[in-house]
């Protein structure tokens, strides 16, 4: 008998099936989608290009801990990933940095000049309740319209004055010229993709693993035969589990265009170009840049922010806030089920939090049943 049901097999889901068929845990895996790795599963395209079919999953952390967890069921390829926004067919370094400033203005700002420039344009708010009043606190209005006011737009769908502060603090700004769009101490990419790790995080005797399976249905059989469900690991959405019981949690989705240039071999000059004014799509990534892999031709991916579809960032407004509290207050009187990962928890999670979310889920999970 599987003594627990993992629900998902992404980051989060995956993580748990490991760690707890280590401690000698039989695990059932479920999966609605016909592969693992969510929305970070990869695959070569009909080119032989490696691409992330949800988008780019670029790997960062801060934790020595998950870099090594993670380690045990890959080799890694160093990547420091870059971005560019293209504003009026020109391009510039983003996160804003000092060559940022220097390349718009005309000007040749040393680094106390940079920092003196951005005092000089920036608005002061205090508080800063809003992605609005971050951006116009440190770089001011000339800057905010130009790189993160339509972008966020279409992204989210909302005025940065309708997101919480959290949304655009996480996007640095620089006065030297450090061009990397992450600083933290680990960067790299699975050498052999993401698909072939999750491969290797799942290739345990004590793991069962079902793909195209539902949760929610099987849910309900064992619900009408009147067998007890084993304690529940889920990393789906939290309102579908309790049944959508006071309305949907709003997502953002996305929408991918993915696109292969057979004579190409190189589309851009970074990774990702972000366009914030121009178009109905919001950034195009070139996988190569991300892989090393070495084809005569590229293949990219435009990503078109939508309303509709699979749910891929929660929105972070105090409203929303609210309505996930009380389904947070439902979560709290499960004692059969663990809720873990970016939707069963409705954040805004990078991939090493999750991993790091999910190992914590593990211990506790591990010190209740002892």
């Amino acid at each position: 008998m599987n003594q627990y049901i993992v629900v998902g097999a992404g980051f989060a889901g995956c993580v748990c099936a490991r760690e707890l068929a280590e401690a000698g845990k039989n695990i059932l895996l479920l999966e609605k989608r016909h592969h693992t790795g969510g929305n970070a599963h990869d695959e070569e395209d009909d080119s032989g290009i490696l691409v992330h079919r949800y988008g780019p999953h670029i790997f960062h952390t801060n934790s020595e801990k998950v870099f090594h967890w993670l380690s045990q069921f890959t080799r890694w390829r160093k990547y420091e990933h870059r971005v560019h926004a293209v504003l009026k067919g020109k391009s510039y370094p983003f996160p804003i940095n000092r060559a940022t400033l220097n390349q718009l203005y005309g000007l040749e700002l040393n680094e106390a000049e940079a920092i003196e420039f951005l005092n000089s344009v920036r608005e002061p708010r205090d508080p800063i309740r809003t992605s609005e009043d971050v951006v116009l606190n440190t770089v001011g209005r000339d800057l905010y319209e130009k790189f993160f006011l339509n972008y966020t737009r279409k992204q989210w769908g909302l005025d940065p004055s309708q997101l919480k502060a959290a949304v655009a603090a996480r996007i640095p700004v620089r006065t030297n010229d450090d061009d990397r769009y992450f600083t933290d101490r680990f960067q790299a990419m699975p050498l052999d993709g993401y698909a072939c790790m999750f491969d290797k995080i799942l290739d345990h005797p004590l793991i069962q693993l079902k793909l195209n399976t539902d949760f929610l249905q099987l849910r309900a059989e064992y619900y009408s035969s009147g067998k007890p469900l084993p304690h529940v690991i889920y990393t789906g959405p939290v309102d579908a589990y309790f049944d959508y019981r006071f309305g949907r949690l709003p997502y953002r989705s996305l929408r991918f265009e993915h696109e292969h240039l057979p004579d190409i071999a190189q589309f851009q000059p970074v990774g990702t170009v972000n366009h914030p004014n121009e178009n109905s799509f919001t950034r195009i990534t070139e996988f190569k840049h991300l892989t090393g892999q070495d084809h005569p031709g590229t293949s990219i991916v435009r990503e078109y922010p939508s309303a509709e579809g699979d749910p891929y960032y929660p929105i972070p407004s105090d409203e929303n806030e609210r309505l996930f509290q009380q389904y947070q207050d439902l979560v709290d009187m499960e004692a059969n089920t663990s809720f873990v990962g970016r939707l069963a928890q409705y954040r805004y999670y990078n991939m090493d939090q999750v991993v790091a979310a999910a190992l914590t889920t593990v211990q506790g999970i591990l010190r209740r049943h002892a």
